[in-house]
């Protein structure tokens, strides 16, 4: 039997079960639910709806539900079409008639809604986590190699050299935003649905305010049909993940072409690489090619989340359903690749020699020069053309553009420019690639990961 069943004749379809059931996934939200079911009777107790003995029996109750589902005890019964439902008829069982108070004042959209809630703040606050831990990793992986340097990309081209504690640097920036991202998303569903009932609220005396602040919410809701169903939380969330899956693949990608023969800048560990079945010689980074593509179904769950939403009318619909699979999919996914990315680039060996003859490449001085021609009062668009006709020229004739420097009648001088690390030595502006610019960068990036680590925290 349902525990809505009182209004029907006959028992629901197995075709209707088989599309209605979500006990199959939403179990994972049986602490939040409890912690929600737990709050709501406190709220209860004070508005004088149940009596002390009663708020101990439930509690009591809850509390027996919770460490049946810990310790794997829990049974499903055939009519638990939901973890929500679950949790209540178990608790009725336990606690007798005095279990049926348990739902007084509540509909199940707002405690599914409170529920979500919950657990979704937790589900920042734990992808945050792994984001850092991957900050951490990149961090220390610079630490190590604090002289090696490499080509700068643009366009997938040799641009200019830069640091590779620079370069890893600007990857630990845009994982910051994303950790700000999530304690912003995280600040913003901080509103408590509890006691906005079914749609139009309750004629009982509730505190919704007494429960969001038992709850560690900010508030309590201003408007009961937006509180049973709103869902852009939900959408923040899955933003926001695919944005750290948008970040991880980068990342990834990187991997993938710094440990090909082709860059050879570094080579991963064998624990994170695989074989072929058919050629002996192969070593693949599958970590980095599966962190590449687990970003597909980050952003494939976002859009089929806001497409869901976008037809709805107010206020609860079933439809809504729908926003926790993707959601469970999405944490679970940024949590595995961000702490395997962790770990792979913790195994990485560079190769710096080959990064910095990569880095040392001659035509990458050619800005050099032009910018030492600006500094001795040319314009720069007269000393780009005059940089750029001499690297014309030394690819057609096939010769050094060093050589055509040391050669020109008013640029010979700056011939020392191509000397190994000089290019780099001279990237010195305010955020730029060449050591002394890092050491700043440096200094602000641990005050940003700090400043991190606390609002994680929730300090």
């Amino acid at each position: 039997m349902t525990l809505w069943g009182g209004r029907f004749d006959a028992s629901m379809d197995e075709t209707l079960w088989n599309l209605s059931e979500s006990y199959s996934f939403d179990r994972a939200l049986y602490r939040h639910d409890i912690i929600g079911s737990k709050a709501h009777i406190e709220g209860l107790h004070k508005s004088g709806l149940l009596t002390g003995s009663e708020l101990g029996v439930l509690t009591e109750a809850l509390d027996t539900v919770a460490g049946e589902f810990a310790n794997g005890t829990f049974e499903r019964r055939s009519s638990d079409e939901d973890i929500h439902m679950a949790i209540e008829r178990r608790v009725t069982e336990i606690a007798g008639s005095v279990g049926g108070k348990l739902h007084t004042g509540r509909s199940r959209n707002d405690q599914v809604a409170t529920t979500l809630r919950l657990f979704t703040r937790d589900a920042l606050t734990d992808a945050a986590e792994t984001v850092l831990a991957l900050v951490q990793s990149l961090r220390d992986l610079a630490d190590n190699h604090p002289a090696s340097y490499l080509p700068g990309y643009t366009h997938l081209q040799r641009a200019q050299p830069v640091l590779l504690s620079h370069h890893l640097q600007a990857h630990c920036f845009a994982l910051l935003r994303d950790i700000d991202r999530a304690m912003d998303a995280r600040h913003r569903l901080l509103i408590s649905p509890l006691g906005a009932g079914a749609v139009a609220g309750s004629s009982l005396p509730l505190d919704p305010h007494y429960t969001a602040t038992q709850l560690g919410f900010r508030r309590a809701f201003a408007n009961s049909m937006d509180a049973t169903s709103d869902r852009d939380f939900v959408a923040e969330a899955l933003f926001v993940f695919a944005m750290m899956g948008v970040h991880f693949s980068r990342l990834g990608e990187e991997l993938v072409l710094w440990t090909t023969s082709e860059f050879g800048f570094a080579s991963l560990d064998d624990r994170f690489t695989t074989g072929s079945s058919m050629l002996p010689q192969k070593k693949n980074s599958d970590v980095a090619e599966l962190a590449r593509g687990k970003t597909g179904r980050l952003v494939g769950n976002l859009t089929g989340l806001l497409t869901m939403l976008k037809g709805l009318p107010l206020a609860y619909n079933r439809d809504l359903q729908e926003d926790k699979e993707p959601l469970f999919d999405s944490l679970r996914t940024v949590t595995l690749v961000g702490r395997a990315l962790a770990a792979a680039y913790g195994s990485l060996t560079i190769h710096s020699d080959t990064m910095a003859r990569a880095a040392d490449d001659e035509l990458l001085v050619a800005i050099d020069i032009a910018e030492e021609l600006v500094a001795n009062g040319h314009p720069f668009r007269e000393a780009h053309e005059t940089v750029g006709s001499l690297v014309g020229q030394a690819v057609r004739e096939g010769v050094t553009l060093e050589s055509l420097v040391r050669e020109h009648p008013t640029l010979k001088q700056y011939a020392g420019l191509f000397a190994p690390g000089e290019s780099l030595a001279r990237r010195r502006s305010p955020g730029a690639s060449g050591p002394s610019a890092y050491r700043v960068q440096g200094y602000q990036l641990a005050g940003d990961v700090d400043a991190a680590e606390r609002r994680v925290r929730g300090e």
